[in-house]
């Protein structure tokens, strides 16, 4: 073997080692999913690996068709009452998760299998306008209702109660007057999209160096 192609080989055998397999699940369009999938796309920190929705007509699998990545649908009895889950993500390897625009609770036997690995983005800043049933419109709505002259987004760590796992990051953005739920959320989902898959890398970063 030439000593050019016995470095190839190390080299790339020294990128797999180091890439981090992402699972992404999602319930809705995925434009978050698009967004961390092009962030990563032909670089060396990360493959998303696979995508996973609990609704069937999810327009985020399209994307993952789109992006060939490999996709997943399941029942609320498979999610909480089987293993099936943990296996699909045992099958590619899975670093990390991320939630991005997923509605259901995280079990407990992936909170154990995944421990400070799967993170969440709310469109608020927490402890605000979180828990169960504020997700999306339902929160900007509340936001406007209220009075609140900003808001923004909050990426978490994912614990077995709903967006109270500790926060890793904020972004704030304000409140206008004469802001419907509508145009706030396209402010929101700016945020999202700028600051999300940015910290998954940061975070990558931290498991690859150990610190």
């Amino acid at each position: 073997m030439s000593s050019f192609l016995y470095f190839c080989q190390k080299t790339v055998f020294s990128i797999l080692l180091i890439m981090k397999n992402i699972a992404i699940f999602a319930s809705g369009s995925g434009t978050n999913a698009q967004a961390i999938a092009d962030h990563f796309s032909g670089g060396s920190e990360a493959n998303i690996a696979c995508i996973l929705s609990n609704k069937e007509n999810a327009y985020v699998l399209e994307r993952a068709k789109r992006l060939t990545i490999p996709a997943y649908t399941f029942t609320r009895e498979e999610f909480y009452g089987s293993d099936r889950i943990l296996k699909i993500l045992e099958g590619h390897r899975i670093d990390f998760v991320v939630l991005a625009g997923f509605l259901w609770l995280v079990p407990e036997n992936l909170i154990t299998a995944y421990p400070r690995a799967i993170v969440n983005i709310h469109p608020a800043l927490l402890p605000k306008y979180g828990g169960k049933g504020m997700y999306g419109g339902k929160v900007h709505e509340a936001v406007i209702a209220n009075g609140e002259k900003e808001s923004g987004i909050t990426i978490h760590y994912v614990n077995q109660h709903y967006d109270e796992g500790t926060t890793i990051f904020q972004a704030r953005c304000e409140v206008k007057p004469g802001d419907t739920p509508a145009t706030l959320a396209n402010r929101i989902h700016e945020l999202e999209h700028k600051h999300y898959p940015e910290v998954i890398r940061q975070l990558i970063q931290k498991t690859t160096s150990g610190k």
